[in-house]
């Protein structure tokens, strides 16, 4: 079977090595996005899909736009491909690039559809506090991710997931149904099944806006923000930008769902529970573990940040390097 293969994120890169294992497959070639200047000095980093495809001696296509590049639009055609495989690949097809291979372009999209529909469904999944997430393979058509459905598998979510590591289980997972799905659909067991865009809902793009905390919200919205656009969220202290890596809610709906290092919270709970004080006040400090502060509702422990200009520390680090007292505060982001 004869597969052209795009996709530019770390996401795509274990879908295309499982690929380059299978003996029934052979990648022809492989389009990602161009690449981007990075650091001081501008350089120009290639994709991580492309990196792979260069360690196989695989052709790589990489145009600014897959809508209105003829070159790349005339070696698609050429290629004669039985499918087209996409994953985090960042650009939408046009009809005629839709049309092209046999088996039809086949997406493996990071939700169970048709829930979180488009650019972030992982963040967005974790934001909601989801408890399971999975991941679908389609048949693309021309909408934002509206294809007929070909086959799903879902995983449960911890409550200390994070983006990044929900991340990288869903694509160890994807990479294999990607590989299920092509071989089922080459042997023509598999029936697309429409999706019910009633029952749809939507991940938009990632603003900068949503890397700011508010600290009057509830503990677990705040830790389900954090997780899910790890690593990015930030408030402050005093005038320095903090950026809070990972927390704990605190309390009784939780302790069953933490690590045996935590476990000390619950032990100390009937202390705990007792506290009082203003949204992002430090209202106790854990030994060995870190700092937990108030929110508008709810308890949360920082168990990792990072100061600007600096590296990530455990919430006990960051207590003694700032010198951290009760009774001190975090501002909001």
């Amino acid at each position: 079977m004869k597969i052209v293969f795009f996709g530019t994120s770390q996401f795509a890169v274990p879908s295309l090595k499982r690929l380059l294992t299978e003996p029934e497959f052979e990648i022809i070639a492989v389009v990602t996005q161009p690449d981007k200047p990075r650091g001081r000095g501008k350089k120009l980093i290639p994709t991580p899909v492309k990196t792979v495809a260069l360690e196989h001696q695989l052709p790589v296509w990489q145009p600014q736009s897959i809508k209105k590049d003829r070159e790349t639009f005339q070696l698609l055609e050429q290629s004669r491909a039985d499918a087209f495989i996409v994953v985090a690949y960042g650009q939408i097809f046009p009809p005629k690039i839709l049309a092209l291979p046999k088996l039809g372009c086949i997406n493996l999209h990071g939700s169970i559809l048709p829930q979180y529909r488009g650019a972030a469904p992982i963040q967005w999944s974790l934001y909601n506090g989801d408890r399971t997430t999975g991941i679908t393979t389609m048949v693309m058509d021309k909408g934002m991710d509206t294809g007929a459905m070909l086959l799903k598998t879902d995983t449960p979510v911890g409550l200390l997931d994070n983006a990044q590591q929900v991340g990288t289980k869903l694509a160890t997972m994807g990479a294999e149904l990607i590989v299920e799905t092509l071989l089922k659909l080459n042997q023509g067991v598999i029936t697309p099944l429409a999706q019910d865009s009633e029952k749809a809902t939507y991940a938009n793009l990632i603003q900068k806006s949503d890397y700011a905390l508010d600290l009057s919200r509830t503990a677990l919205e705040l830790h389900n923000q954090i997780r899910a656009f790890y690593p990015n969220c930030h408030a402050s202290l005093g005038r320095k930008k903090l950026k809070i890596l990972a927390t704990a809610p605190v309390g009784y709906p939780y302790f069953s769902q933490l690590p045996p290092e935590l476990k000390i919270l619950e032990q100390q709970w009937d202390n705990l529970s007792a506290l009082v004080g203003r949204s992002g006040e430090i209202v106790s400090i854990i030994k060995n573990i870190g700092p937990i502060l108030q929110t508008g509702e709810g308890l949360l422990l920082l168990r990792e940040v990072q100061l600007a200009g600096k590296r990530p520390q455990s919430g006990w680090d960051f207590v003694n390097g700032m010198h951290l007292k009760v009774g001190e505060s975090i501002q909001s982001g």
